[in-house]
């Protein structure tokens, strides 16, 4: 299989320093499943345009490890219509020359971070095919398990004197900080976040409470108003196929509810690949622009997120809101075989499992999104609906061994997929089903009548002892105390009620 990487990710990659951690696990699961490097010559002809001589040399033999596209294509009508409607620029247009090469089949993976050949490859209807680099990785970690070669552990609450300062994956701090080593030793009593693969730091996060009005904000333009606010201090994900920058961003929210703020924010750069990235992130977990950070060290990006649990819920998309949730919406509980339920849920374990056995390395436990997968007639959830997540139990009698775990959003409901890559593609990451047991036991289960798709938020976990079934039939929530029914059962407004009064008042 042929990979063609853009520009930067080259030039990231054989520079003589380490700037983006990202680019060594893309470089290293190529080498892994043996595909073949390909550089366009527009690539070369940028590199052999630099000021700086020794850079061009230098360039010229690292590049002699790649193999080359000779002789560019010209554009067919389709790729220059979408060029005349999206590039402005000269570079803009070398860029659809890298991707005019997935159009016409030459080239079968692009890797690229420009947002541009993102879009033009959604015109082009080849986006299957165009890839981010922390969307590459999921894709050949969740497909090659067998070559995880390495443990991704789980995320742990650390000191920071427990953490070696001197690591490189702290480089982009110091150069973007002049005081960041003297910031860090003073802090060596607070407690931080931390992620480890290989024994390598692959993930960072510090959170600061600060009460109202115990902050004069005065380098931030516009000023804030006097609330009591969670600050993202410090975030830094290296890119792994794990989706560790949700896992970490779940911690974030459930701080925010722990601590009753009113707001969530954090300055950053934007300078580098990776905060682009962080910043994609957090826009799309509802962070928004709220203005500039004026410093010594430059101007960054101040972005907000509204947590006040008074405010008006988007049910249209639950992300923006999340992790609240709005009681006017409808509410199901659906039903959960043991052996899914805590890969899917791994913070929501029974008391009778193992949580060793359950470490965070499967992007389908980080994530704050999942899915769950049905043939039922019932398909009229919705976007913004609850649903209550039910573990099926294990021993007898089932009305004590099965509990209700967890409380859900649904983000979106897809239905009427034409094809089994349809189905994957929805599917994928976000469960731990294989590919095979997707084509066999569900897709081609029943030929005439195919499944569907719920994609939906982990958004709290009920405490324990959590539930069981013999309190539901107790509190009116499922009144057949023989029984469960089938599909999914729909509550009123007031048995949801009950089930959480009565899930929190044990506590």
């Amino acid at each position: 299989m042929k990979v063609l990487l853009d520009t930067n990710i080259i030039i990231h990659r054989e520079s003589n320093r380490i700037v983006n951690y990202d680019i060594g696990q893309l470089y290293n699961w190529i080498d892994k499943l043996h595909l073949e490097k390909f550089v366009h010559p527009i690539t070369v002809s940028e590199i052999e345009n630099y000021k700086d001589i020794k850079t061009v040399e230098t360039f010229s033999v690292k590049l002699e490890s790649y193999n080359k596209i000779k002789r560019p294509l010209t554009f067919s009508e389709t790729v220059q219509e979408v060029s005349d409607k999206i590039d402005v620029n000269e570079n803009d247009i070398n860029d659809t020359h890298l991707l005019n090469e997935i159009y016409e089949g030459r080239i079968d993976i692009l890797i690229t971070q420009d947002k541009k050949i993102h879009t033009k490859a959604l015109l082009l209807d080849v986006s299957d095919k165009v890839f981010k680099i922390q969307s590459f990785l999921e894709k050949v970690t969740s497909e090659n398990p067998e070559l995880v070669g390495y443990n991704v552990l789980a995320v742990n609450k650390s000191d920071f004197e427990e953490i070696d300062i001197k690591n490189a994956f702290f480089d982009s701090f110091r150069e973007d900080y002049d005081e960041f080593d003297s910031w860090f030793l003073k802090k060596f009593d607070n407690i931080c976040y931390v992620c480890h693969s290989d024994d390598n730091l692959t993930a960072f996060l510090y959170i600061k409470v600060e009460e109202a009005g115990s902050e004069s904000y005065a380098e931030i333009t516009p000023n804030f108003s006097q609330k009591k606010r969670l600050k993202i201090g410090t975030l830094k994900v290296v890119s792994n196929g794990y989706k560790i920058g949700e896992r970490f961003l779940k911690i974030v929210f459930d701080n925010a509810i722990q601590y009753k703020v009113e707001e969530i924010y954090v300055t950053v750069f934007n300078k580098r690949p990776e905060q682009g990235q962080l910043i994609e992130m957090l826009k799309n977990w509802g962070f928004i622009e709220h203005g500039i950070k004026t410093t010594k060290n430059g101007d960054e990006i101040v972005l907000t997120r509204n947590f006040n649990k008074s405010s008006p819920i988007d049910i249209s998309n639950p992300k923006y809101t999340f992790p609240f949730f709005s009681r006017e919406t409808g509410k199901y509980i659906i039903k959960i075989e043991p052996q899914y339920h805590t890969e899917l849920f791994p913070d929501s374990i029974n008391t009778r499992e193992d949580a060793t056995k359950y470490v965070d390395n499967e992007p389908h436990r980080n994530r704050i999104g999942k899915v769950y997968i049905s043939h039922s007639k019932d398909r009229h959830l919705k976007s913004g609906d609850i649903i209550i997540i039910y573990r099926m139990g294990e021993t007898s009698p089932k009305k004590y061994s099965s509990t209700v775990t967890s409380i859900c959003i649904v983000e979106e409901v897809v239905d009427n997929l034409n094809s089994f890559d349809d189905f994957y593609s929805v599917c994928n990451r976000r469960t731990m089903i294989s590919k095979d047991d997707l084509l066999n036991n569900w897709w081609n289960k029943y030929p005439r009548y195919k499944p569907f798709v719920i994609k939906f938020l982990f958004a709290h976990s009920f405490p324990t002892p959590k539930p069981t079934l013999n309190d539901l039939n107790q509190i009116g929530v499922i009144p057949d105390i023989m029984n469960m029914p089938r599909g999914f059962i729909k509550i009123d407004n007031s048995q949801f009620n009950n089930l959480v009064k009565f899930a929190y008042k044990r506590r």
